[in-house]
C-alpha cells in the first residue's frame, strides 16, 4: 500500500505541484540530451551540470530518489512528476528508474557575461528579454534574428518556458551557437539589476508607443511576451516604457519571433543614425 510519505516530500519540493502545469509545453524530449538512473543523474547534480529539469515517477519518493529531489530543489532545479506510462514514453534505455535529467543542447550564461559582451565589442548593450516563450520555433527564430541585428544575447525564465532544445538549435539555423543565452529565476529582477546597469527597458505591447517612434538607440533591454498572453502583468510594471507596432489588417497581433525581429531591427535602424 502507498503511503503519503513519499508524495509529501515530493509536494514540499514542487512549489506546490506547479510542475504538473509544465505538461502543456513543449517537451520535446528526442531534441534534449537528457540523463536516465539514479547515479548518473545524483552525479550529474553534484559535479554542477546544467540540467533543464528533473522528471520523478509519480508514486513514493525514497531512497536515493528522495535526496535526488532533495539537491535538485536546493539548487533550483524545476521538478516534474509524471506517470510511468509517460515516464516509460520519456525513457530512451527503458531502464530509468523512476528519473530522467533532461539537460540543454547548449550551456547557458550569466547575464553579466551578456554585459561583458557587450562592452568588449565597445558598445552599448542590446539585449532580448523573452516572457515565458513556450515554442522552441519562436525562441529559435528569436535567436537566429538576434545573431543577424548584432545583440549580445538573449535572457529566458527558468520556468514556464522553452530552454535550449535540440528543436530551438535547429529552428534558429546555427545561432545558438553564436547568441548567448541566460536563463534567470526571476525576471522581474534581472530587469531591476540591468536598470541599475543603465539599461532601458523597453515592452512590447498594443498600449504603447509606436516602436519606431520610440528612443531604442541607447542601451537597452526589449522584452517580448508569450505567444498567448503577452508580457505578464509584473514584468510590464517593471518596464521603463512600452511599444507597439501598428497594425493596419484584420488580425490582431503577431507572431513573438516576427515582433520581436521588427523591434530588433528598428534598434540597429536607430544605432545606425546616430
Amino acid at each position: 500500500m502507498k503511503t503519503d510519505k513519499g508524495k509529501g516530500f515530493f509536494n514540499k519540493y514542487s512549489r506546490g505541484n506547479s510542475e504538473k502545469k509544465e505538461n502543456k509545453f513543449n517537451e520535446n524530449f528526442d531534441d534534449n540530451f537528457q540523463l536516465e538512473g539514479r547515479n548518473p543523474v545524483l552525479e550529474a547534480i553534484n559535479s554542477g551540470r546544467t540540467i533543464d529539469k528533473i522528471i520523478v515517477k509519480k508514486g513514493e519518493i525514497e531512497g536515493t530518489l528522495r535526496v535526488i529531489v532533495a539537491k535538485a530543489a536546493e539548487k533550483g532545479i524545476v521538478i516534474q512528476e509524471v506517470d510511468k506510462n509517460k515516464m516509460a514514453e520519456m525513457s530512451r534505455t527503458h531502464n530509468c528508474q523512476g528519473v530522467i535529467a533532461v539537460c540543454p543542447a547548449r550551456e547557458y550564461v550569466d547575464v553579466s557575461d551578456i554585459i561583458q559582451a557587450a562592452k568588449d565589442k565597445g558598445e552599448e548593450p542590446f539585449i532580448i528579454i523573452l516572457d515565458e516563450i513556450a515554442d522552441p520555433h519562436n525562441l529559435g527564430a528569436v535567436l537566429r534574428t538576434a545573431d543577424a541585428s548584432g545583440a549580445h544575447g538573449v535572457i529566458i525564465p527558468k520556468r514556464r518556458a522553452v530552454g535550449l532544445t535540440g528543436a530551438v538549435g535547429k529552428a534558429s539555423a546555427g545561432a545558438v551557437e553564436y547568441v548567448p543565452v541566460a536563463r534567470v529565476t526571476n525576471i522581474a529582477n534581472t530587469i531591476d539589476d540591468l536598470k541599475k546597469q543603465g539599461v532601458w527597458v523597453a515592452c512590447a505591447d498594443m498600449n504603447g508607443q509606436e516602436y519606431f517612434d520610440a528612443p531604442l538607440d541607447g542601451a537597452i533591454a526589449v522584452v517580448i511576451g508569450n505567444e498567448g498572453s503577452g508580457v505578464g502583468r509584473l514584468i510590464k510594471k517593471k518596464c521603463d516604457f512600452s511599444v507597439k507596432i501598428p497594425m493596419f489588417g484584420k488580425i490582431s497581433s503577431l507572431n513573438a519571433s516576427v515582433a520581436a525581429g521588427l523591434i530588433m531591427y528598428e534598434v540597429v535602424r536607430q544605432r545606425q543614425k546616430r
